[in-house]
């Protein structure tokens, strides 16, 4: 168990130094200048010369990224070009909208999955798993770029129940929340359905209820849990792009997350935030992925006795 733990901390450290890196030689080599972006056309050849070199932009490329994992040793991700202020101060402003973003969302999701998922599996074929499917469907079809927008015009301009953008209250994250929750449920909607089904015929539930077990512990208690492991790799795959920041969907409703500020620092070229950005979010991936693994462990005997 500790050699397989080890294993996944070894690989998941392998994948965050390679995606900095990359990212890192990415932000360096594709067009644009920062200094450019700070001080305009305009600037002096001596000032673009000056600001560079404050920032530590003349100096050679595999200096600059050894001195950057020298910086992570210690925790430190540097300074925004552009806010002049330490870019893990400006992430950890940023990660509470994004958290309270991504919890409102799974909550969404879960809400409509669960009922329409077990209606959809108790009475195939019936009109109630033909909605589930529609409603899967159709949320698995609609982006979040034309989805969002809808909402604004329906439930904002018109109804005027709900904020246009921003962060201002409750009531400001309940269309952000629909946006992406909506996609999500839908993709929870067809696994639960799938797995159920599958589940439901197996000989181990047809003994609970020749036992004389009620139907919701059968399926409460042993065909939901023997139906998690394909929801756990939705979720987790799901909940680590959530975390990671929504871009669209936070740009579509002004929402100060992640997702906002990196798309801030790709516009100002501001490489030390574009770096701490992607960093944050590709921690965030794999923590999501170990915990999905810790999960499976839980969920089933099996594959704890294959980790051991």
């Amino acid at each position: 168990m500790l050699r397989a733990l080890a294993l996944r901390l070894a690989s998941a450290g392998g994948v965050i130094l390679g995606v900095t890196a990359l990212v890192f030689v990415l932000t360096h080599v594709i067009p644009g200048d920062p200094v450019g972006v700070m001080l305009g056309e305009r600037a002096s050849g001596a000032d673009r010369a000056a600001l560079a070199a404050a920032h530590g932009l003349d100096r050679p490329l595999r200096e600059q990224l050894v001195t950057y994992y020298a910086g992570l040793l210690r925790v430190d991700l540097g300074t925004s070009l552009h806010q002049d202020r330490p870019v893990t101060a400006l992430l950890a402003e940023r990660l509470p909208a994004t958290l309270e973003l991504t919890a409102a969302a799974l909550a969404v999701a879960v809400l409509l999955a669960l009922p329409l998922g077990l209606l959809g599996a108790l009475r195939p074929g019936s009109a109630a798993d033909h909605a589930a499917s529609g409603f899967s469907l159709l949320g698995l079809s609609v982006p979040n770029f034309w989805l969002g927008p809808l909402l604004i015009l329906a439930f904002s301009l018109h109804a005027g129940w709900f904020p246009v953008s921003g962060r201002e209250g409750p009531a400001s994250l309940v269309l952000p929340a629909l946006t992406l929750g909506t996609a999500l449920a839908a993709i929870l909607t067809r696994m639960l359905r799938a797995s159920l089904l599958e589940v439901l015929g197996q000989d181990h539930l047809r003994t609970a209820r020749a036992k004389g077990l009620s139907p919701v512990r059968v399926i409460g208690l042993h065909a939901l849990r023997a139906a998690a492991l394909p929801l756990l790799t939705v979720l987790g795959l799901q909940l680590g792009g959530l975390l990671g920041g929504a871009v669209i969907t936070e740009t579509v409703f002004a929402w100060p997350g992640l997702g906002t500020l990196t798309i801030e620092a790709i516009q100002r070229r501001d490489y030390p935030l574009i770096q701490g950005c992607v960093l944050l979010i590709t921690v965030s991936f794999v923590l999501v992925n170990l915990l999905t693994d810790w999960a499976y462990v839980l969920a089933d005997p099996r594959i704890r006795g294959a980790a051991a």
